[in-house]
């Protein structure tokens, strides 16, 4: 006698609770806060566009958990349910019109969802607004970074600048809770400009001008930078530091820099440590493992 649908629900039921009891256990031994385990190994993101991402990337893991749960039941379920227990075959099911539009709009609807989010979250993480409060010039070279301030200038209108080298990591100093467009362009080969906590990079071309804005950094601290394209032999040693600070602290720092301080110096003076703290310089010496 085949079971009525309560009971077939009732058993696919028990499969889909002890799924999700195995994923609560898990989480719980692992001693993760909430909020680390809905941003799903991504780092904690200081920005409104990163949190935007944060987002779009916790709903779009629960959907793609809610799908796998409900397929890996489904599986479960024929495993259990049409188990070989002699040798008569069961009744073989084809042309089943509902089951086939079910499988072929239900795919279609999931990803259009996702598509809409993408595409909303994307327009959000892209939208740039005249008369930036702060603008800096990114430039990529092998294998540093140099940070120019193109409204900062000194008495000579030179613009304050930071040149990153094999002894000194280039700070980028910003301030928290300012509008600040990044302009980004290459001297050699293509290079990519990427904080973690920003959750977004965006290549640095050579011959090409890209640029993205951030709405404001909500936590000061220093956070490390990287250049996420495989660009030669120091791709992996070519890191830089953002360090976030107060309104006050980064106009006491480029007034420290126009009146022609150094970055240590002005840093220093408007009460940060003066040197890179979340990286250090590299070795650029071909020989320097075997000293």
């Amino acid at each position: 006698m085949v079971p009525n649908l309560s009971a077939r629900t009732g058993r696919l039921g028990r499969v889909v609770r002890l799924a999700l009891g195995a994923g609560l256990l898990a989480v719980t031994l692992a001693g993760c806060s909430t909020e680390e385990v809905l941003r799903f190994g991504w780092p904690k993101g200081v920005t409104p566009q990163a949190e935007k991402m944060r987002e779009l990337w916790t709903y779009s893991v629960i959907a793609a958990l809610v799908v796998g749960v409900l397929v890996w039941g489904l599986m479960l379920w024929c495993i259990v349910r049409y188990r070989k227990k002699d040798d008569e075959l069961p009744v073989q099911t084809r042309f089943n019109l509902p089951i086939e539009v079910l499988y072929t709009i239900a795919p279609f609807l999931v990803v259009s969802v996702l598509f809409y989010y993408t595409a909303v979250t994307q327009t959000y993480v892209n939208k740039e607004r005249p008369n930036p409060d702060v603008l800096v010039s990114v430039v990529g070279f092998k294998w540093n970074w140099e940070f120019v301030y193109p409204r900062e200038t000194d008495s000579n209108g030179v613009p304050v600048q930071t040149v990153g080298s094999s002894e000194e990591i280039p700070i980028l100093v910003l301030p928290t809770h300012k509008r600040i467009r990044f302009q980004e362009t290459s001297n050699d080969v293509i290079h990519s400009f990427w904080v973690p906590e920003l959750l977004f990079k965006r290549d640095v071309i050579p011959g090409r001008k890209n640029s993205f804005e951030v709405s404001t950094i909500t936590t000061e601290g220093a956070y490390v930078g990287h250049c996420a394209e495989l660009c030669g032999t120091y791709h992996s040693n070519m890191n830089f530091e953002v360090r976030a600070v107060s309104w006050n602290d980064y106009q006491r720092y480029i007034a420290e820099r126009k009146s022609g301080a150094s970055v240590a110096d002005a840093l220093r003076a408007s009460g940060e440590e003066p040197l890179a703290t979340t990286t250090k310089p590299f070795n650029t010496a071909r020989d320097a493992a075997s000293r």
